[in-house]
């Protein structure tokens, strides 16, 4: 497939996609959580948590209480005794919820950790670098499945294609009928593609990726891509390609 005709898919896709029917019980997605709590602690609960099936993903989410995000770190810890999801316990689920708890009590906003780092470059890793420092730091609570969940502190030279990062900037920054847009100071242009396993195999079929690893390389690569067909707004096409890999349309 020649590159102007993976254009014209690309973007009729994107538009068609565009539309929050696409999200629904026969297509789960965690931006189905997060939309029905549109703020960026809920929402970044929602990212943290979406890996594997993506059903189990949204019944998890849907046993959560976000309104748990303003109670007492007792409250938290009582409620969330029984609460688990895959790779983390009920200690690790109840920290999450207290380090945000103890975030949103300081009249701190998600974005404005990011921004400092992010704005010297337009870098997004260095934002993700500061957040995620923060977070780590502002509460000392460590364990495997905790530190899964937050991942690690991006070096210089990231490897991971920090997949949950990306799709909770998308989800913060891009503003149309899927994602929130709840952030106003990130440009869409220096976002990151939140790389899977559908749009990693996609975006190789495709020729948009050459690399043969499924690591933060592959994410410049199908970034840089993808801003061939859109310079201000790449990451547009995430959505389209996700469900183009998940419903196997492509031979």
């Amino acid at each position: 497939m020649t590159f102007e005709k993976i254009s014209k898919l690309l973007n009729e896709e994107s538009v068609k996609r565009n539309t929050s029917l696409e999200l629904n019980a026969e297509h789960p997605d965690p931006l189905m959580i997060a939309s029905a709590y549109p703020n960026e602690f809920s929402a970044l609960v929602c990212a943290l948590f979406a890996y594997g099936n993506a059903k189990a993903i949204v019944r998890f989410l849907q046993s959560l209480d976000f309104s748990l995000l303003d109670a007492t770190e007792k409250e938290i810890s009582t409620y969330l005794q029984h609460h688990y999801y895959r790779f983390q316990n009920a200690e690790d689920v109840a920290a999450l919820f207290i380090t945000l708890r103890r975030i949103k009590e300081q009249n701190i906003s998600l974005e404005t950790l990011f921004l400092p780092s992010y704005r010297k470059d337009g870098n997004v890793m260095d934002g993700l670098r500061s957040l995620i420092k923060e977070l780590y730091e502002i509460n000392p609570y460590r364990s495997r499945g905790y530190q899964f969940l937050l991942g690690t502190i991006p070096p210089a030279r990231p490897q991971s294609p920090y997949k949950r990062w990306h799709m909770y900037l998308r989800w913060m920054v891009r503003k149309d009928n899927l994602d929130l847009g709840l952030w106003k100071e990130v440009h869409t242009k220096d976002l990151l593609m939140p790389l899977d396993t559908h749009t990693f195999t996609l975006g190789k079929k495709l020729g948009l990726i050459q690399r043969k690893s499924y690591d933060f390389q592959a994410v410049l690569e199908l970034s840089r891509a993808l801003k061939k067909i859109d310079p201000s707004d790449p990451i547009k096409y995430d959505f389209a390609l996700y469900r183009l890999g998940q419903e196997k349309i492509l031979p």
